[in-house]
């Protein structure tokens, strides 16, 4: 595996390390000792499935509040996402930043979100999955989120005609500094 930090302290990109032959290729997408010996979370106890029906589907922002915030790996396994995180950390030097990394069946990344940054995407494909892995179990009672459209954020998403949003969505207050 290839872990590489982002302009957010705390997120990485990690990429597969292809062992290739006629076969095709085996490659590691998770060792509990290569991610303690680079710092990151290796303890999770949830995966979940995404599937999204539509090119143009929304979801996010979201989080877990403290005492529950959760580490997220989120891979994309089939189709496409363009995956949005936020630093909400007050104490971060990137607090209220963000980032994108495009996430597709082809490339195969997969993107570590710290604790305590908001996380969403936008499908690029009809017939999209997700696949997620959480340190923490969900906790609905402590479930939270932003807006995706919070101009304290200024989030460029790609341009879409429609867009597919659930109204819990829709309805995150805006953030307050």
């Amino acid at each position: 595996m290839i872990i590489e930090e982002t302009k957010l302290s705390g997120a990485y990109i990690i990429e597969l390390e292809k062992l290739e032959d006629n076969r095709g290729f085996f490659a590691r997408s998770f060792c509990e000792n290569e991610f303690a010996r680079s710092g990151l979370n290796n303890n999770y106890k949830q995966s979940n499935l995404s599937f999204n029906n539509f090119k143009g589907t929304l979801r996010g922002m979201h989080m877990q509040l403290e005492p529950y915030s959760e580490v997220k790996l989120v891979r994309c396994v089939r189709g496409a996402i363009f995956d949005v995180i936020i630093d909400l950390r007050e104490e971060s030097e990137t607090f209220t930043q963000w980032m994108s990394v495009e996430l597709t069946q082809e490339n195969r990344k997969t993107l570590y979100i710290p604790e305590r940054f908001a996380h969403g995407f936008l499908t690029l494909d009809d017939k999209t999955e997700v696949f997620y892995q959480m340190s923490e179990e969900y906790k609905p009672d402590v479930a939270s989120g932003v807006k995706f459209d919070d101009p304290i954020f200024n989030i460029q998403w790609p341009p879409l005609n429609e867009l597919i949003i659930s109204d819990r969505d829709k309805a995150w207050p805006d953030f307050k500094v």
